[in-house]
């Protein structure tokens, strides 16, 4: 009889530890059902919001060259003071419509999570917002210094003040930003005739600076929120172009048209 009870609670403490197990098994099994029925439905959302590219981004110009502040005496012995080298860059955004809509026009723009992927071996990297007026010049203001995050202003008017970042809500103009390594050389002196002096790019080569040494990368986001408010996102990395197939930047500037294709994703939940 003992032998009996013995066999008995033993078949019952299997049955206890079969029925933990199917009911475990059961209860994941549902969660992964759960979250694979949340995934798909979530991509189905996410195909759906991007069945059309509302914006996108066909053309990047930049503006490469660099200066220096350069003093010279009566022996023709030249001084340069913070050699610098600087990128500005137009980043062309385009509504692929033929008409206007509540979907294609800009509310709202950001440019955050700015990040130095790679950073020269010479110098201080810096990005700053550039007023369109002044592309392709070497003028920096220091209060347009980006840190994180910087805000556009969008506008419907005819006119805009491009001292501050603003952009026509139709997307007219390009977001100006300009990129600069300072303090590359400082105090470095020379003897040369004054005519071969160029403030340009050709100072780097006479400063005796590598390309190399101060290649640079950045990569950040471009947040817009249309009338919709609709939010869509573009992740730029950018590979500050210091030469081409045909010139560098000794030559003395360097003009790149970046026609590649750039996406921005519909976000919104």
């Amino acid at each position: 009889m003992k032998k009996n009870n013995f066999i008995l609670s033993i078949i019952i403490i299997l049955l206890l530890i079969i029925l933990t197990f199917l009911l475990t098994i059961t209860y994941y099994t549902i969660q992964i059902y759960n979250s694979e029925k949340v995934f798909l439905s979530n991509m189905l959302d996410f195909i759906q919001n991007n069945s059309e590219n509302v914006f996108t981004i066909n053309k990047i110009t930049y503006f490469s060259s660099a200066d220096a502040e350069i003093s010279t005496n009566s022996n023709s012995v030249f001084k340069i003071s913070d050699l610098y080298q600087y990128t500005d860059i137009a980043i062309f955004i385009n509504q692929n419509v033929d008409s206007f809509t509540e979907k294609n026009t800009l509310k709202t723009v950001e440019l955050s999570e700015l990040n130095f992927s790679l950073l020269p071996i010479n110098g201080t990297p810096n990005l700053y917002y550039k007023n369109l007026n002044d592309f392709s010049t070497p003028k920096i203001l220091e209060e347009n210094l980006i840190t994180e995050s910087l805000q556009f202003e969008t506008t419907s008017d005819n006119q805009a003040d491009y001292s501050k970042p603003i952009l026509f809500n139709n997307c007219a103009n390009p977001i100006t930003l300009s990129y600069v390594n300072s303090k590359i050389k400082n105090e470095y002196t020379f003897f040369n005739d004054v005519s071969s002096i160029s403030h340009d790019g050709s100072l780097l080569k006479k400063c005796g600076i590598t390309l190399n040494s101060i290649s640079c990368k950045l990569n950040f986001t471009i947040k817009i929120i249309n009338y919709l408010d609709e939010t869509y996102i573009c992740n730029l990395d950018i590979n500050i172009p210091l030469s081409t197939e045909n010139s560098t930047l000794y030559d003395g500037t360097l003009l790149l048209n970046d026609t590649s294709s750039y996406n921005f994703i519909n976000v919104s939940h």
